[in-house]
């Protein structure tokens, strides 16, 4: 199980990356700190640094020319509201893997965590992490973004496979709306959308209607 290390000082946006990335199986600290985010990184077994630029104490460049220059190469994913070219530049010019600018989706930071996981040097253990994951007889290959049912290969979307992903790595577990949307569709999120009804239709017609269950009242759920 990837460790990644957290530093966000927005608590909501915080709390929303832990809540994501702990329901697909990674294991998060979080810090608003600069300072401890630097010692954490440097000194802590971590596979993998989110790191937003306005910390308290140091911001986050500092952090990364500081994390850098003590010779870590731990990946680093620069996320913050500040998306000029300039901020862009200053950060991967300071040592970032990766830049996302807020706001983001989970899917979107997911899949950029685990690409960079990915590109670990090769016999490390670090960025060790399930690639395929299974409910019944449908099965979900997180690296290869691919589906199956009884193998049979299913097209699907970018954000019906996160969707579906997110089933699978649930099954049996009731999902409300509201947490398919923060984890699907991210924390800047429309609670008024019918997108999750929409997406869960189109899931249905592509896998068959008995894959996944409305629970009146509560959300939906996959069937193990």
């Amino acid at each position: 199980m990837a460790r990644i290390l957290l530093a966000e000082d927005e608590p909501r946006i915080a709390a929303f990356i832990s809540r994501g990335l702990q329901a697909h199986e990674f294991t998060v600290s979080a810090t608003a700190d600069g300072q401890e985010a630097l010692n954490w990184a440097l000194f802590g077994d971590y596979d993998l640094l989110v790191l937003d630029i306005g910390l308290v104490g140091i911001d986050g460049f500092e952090v990364l020319r500081r994390l850098r220059g003590g010779g870590s190469d731990i990946p680093v994913i620069v996320l913050t509201a500040r998306d000029s070219v300039a901020d862009t530049v200053a950060g991967l010019e300071s040592g970032a893997d990766d830049y996302m600018a807020k706001p983001f989706s989970l899917d979107e930071l997911l899949a950029r965590i685990r690409l960079r996981l990915r590109q670990r040097p090769t016999g490390s253990e670090h960025g060790a992490t399930t690639t395929t994951l299974s409910a019944g007889d449908v099965t979900v290959d997180i690296r290869a973004r691919t589906a199956s049912r009884s193998g049979r290969t299913v097209e699907l979307s970018a954000r019906e496979f996160s969707l579906l992903e997110m089933l699978v790595s649930h099954a049996g577990q009731v999902l409300s709306r509201e947490q398919i949307l923060s984890g699907v569709w991210g924390y800047d999120y429309d609670p008024g959308s019918n997108v999750v009804e929409v997406y869960v239709r189109n899931l249905r017609r592509k896998l068959g209607d008995d894959v996944i269950e409305t629970v009146r009242g509560m959300g939906y759920r996959l069937r193990g």
